[in-house]
């Protein structure tokens, strides 16, 4: 992945052009056909954004969340376990303890958030 930290280390830029993509895991087991990249997500914590790149056919596992997940659909179209078609432009969240799965068949490009609702009051 290409990133830059400004001098003293509070800022950084990714250059997505240049973006490397890693396989996906991030719902517990490798999932075929899929990759994304960890912009400021933290696998530690499970929080944090990141880029994933859905090829056509893939399909997530099946997961229930402990945090809020929110994603972009930047490029393409994902279907939603309940039939619901996202297209590029859409934002979906789905609070803590809600579950699902997506899928695509044209292949898409998320921006992905996980993070904790209550931790962005305090």
């Amino acid at each position: 992945m290409t990133e830059a930290r400004d001098r003293d280390g509070m800022r950084r830029v990714f250059a997505l052009r240049n973006l490397t993509m890693l396989p996906y895991d991030l719902d517990g087991p490798l999932q075929e056909n899929m990759s994304y990249a960890p912009l400021s997500y933290d696998a530690g914590t499970q929080r944090g954004s990141y880029l994933m790149r859905m090829e056509p056919g893939a399909e997530t596992i099946h997961h229930t969340h402990a945090s809020r997940e929110e994603f972009f659909v930047l490029e393409g179209r994902v279907i939603e376990s309940d039939g619901t078609i996202l297209e590029s432009g859409d934002w979906i969240v789905y609070e803590p303890g809600s579950d699902h799965h997506t899928r695509t068949d044209t292949g898409c490009l998320l921006l992905g958030l996980d993070w904790d609702p209550a931790s962005a009051r305090a």
